[in-house]
């Protein structure tokens, strides 16, 4: 796990008042989504299809600070549609950052270059520029030529001038083992980004390929051949040791999806941002009027091939504090991603 040490500690002191305080449900990381309009139409996300109207609106820069502060979470994962086309973004991260709150911009990477000059960098924030695959894969994944390049460049020119960048990459039936160690050994070995985050491809309702999302089965044995051979102990993972042991089929989870609640335009989104059965006001509302045991592999029909990190990372992350054995586990793999 690459997380930064001071980082490491901050999210362990959280949970553990989280743990003296007895509250059993809270969130982890924010997933704010400040707009819903994007520059591409990746085939696996069902963003964009919102009307015109909505595409056009952008949520006030009080309005998403307040959701992330009336949370109380650490974290912050900043998506949408692309966030660097909010004309106040970096307002918006300029305030989270103030408030000590870790902030992950997720972006694909387009308009990153010609905003860099909007952001400062700091240990509380990080790009995190998404990445499916090597130049061709991933250009097909973003149905545009040249996105690859433009985001190599883009995490180059970050680095340079200081700032964290990570990656976040996500996995179809269409990848092999083969496929899943070039793109990490690139961004692991060549780019040297500080952090990578992986994700098997979910069956999102309105995404427009609906053909090539992975199964559990499919799954596990894809990530258990790309593990091997000492890729996993190797490569900057920005994941709990559980989750990707989960991610191999060598533990199971329940989904926790109240600990990366999502935030949107229209409100505080049931039960994740992958699926969407209606929203509330406030965060509160959400954890306390959500009948969260419905949901999850083998209780909701559409959770059947999910292995989303927004559902599974949390409950690897819990039980992880759980066993003085795993907790002992994480940290060393933190102490020693942080002496490389």
């Amino acid at each position: 796990m690459a997380m930064p040490l001071r980082q490491s500690i901050k999210v362990a002191t959280y949970l553990a008042e989280q743990k003296i305080r007895r509250r059993d449900k809270f969130p982890l990381i924010v997933e704010l989504e400040p707009l819903f309009a994007c520059n591409l139409k990746c085939e696996g996300c069902g963003k964009i299809q919102h009307p015109a109207g909505v595409l056009k609106q952008r949520m006030p820069v009080a309005q998403a600070v307040g959701a992330v502060l009336e949370s109380g979470a650490p974290m912050v994962s900043i998506a949408g549609g692309e966030p660097l086309m909010h004309p106040q973004i970096d307002e918006i991260v300029r305030q989270l950052v103030a408030k000590r709150k870790y902030v992950f911009l997720c972006t694909n990477a387009l308009l990153m270059r010609k905003k860099l000059d909007k952001f400062k960098p700091s240990p509380y924030f990080a790009f995190a520029v998404h990445i499916d695959g090597l130049r061709e894969r991933h250009d097909e994944s973003v149905a545009k030529e040249g996105v690859f390049d433009e985001a190599v460049e883009a995490i180059k020119e970050a680095k340079r001038r200081g700032f964290r960048v990570t990656t976040n990459s996500t996995f179809f039936n269409t990848d092999t083992p083969q496929t899943i160690v070039e793109v990490l050994n690139f961004l692991n070995d060549d780019l040297k980004v500080d952090e990578m985050m992986i994700s098997p491809a979910y069956a999102y309702e309105k995404a427009p390929d609906q053909e090539h999302f992975l199964g559990v089965e499919q799954t596990r044995e894809l990530f258990k051949k790309a593990f091997s051979g000492g890729n996993r102990a190797r490569w900057r993972l920005n994941h709990s040791p559980l989750f990707l042991d989960f991610l191999e089929g060598k533990v199971d989870f329940p989904c926790t999806a109240w600990a990366i609640p999502n935030y949107s335009l229209f409100g505080w989104q049931r039960p994740c941002y992958l699926m969407s059965d209606g929203y509330v006001p406030t965060y509160r509302e959400l954890i306390e009027d959500t009948d969260w045991d419905k949901y999850g592999r083998g209780k909701d029909p559409r959770c059947a091939n999910c292995m989303a990190h927004c559902g599974y990372e949390p409950t690897a992350v819990l039980a992880t504090m759980g066993s003085l054995k795993e907790s002992l586990r994480a940290m060393r793999e933190t102490v020693s991603s942080n002496r490389e």
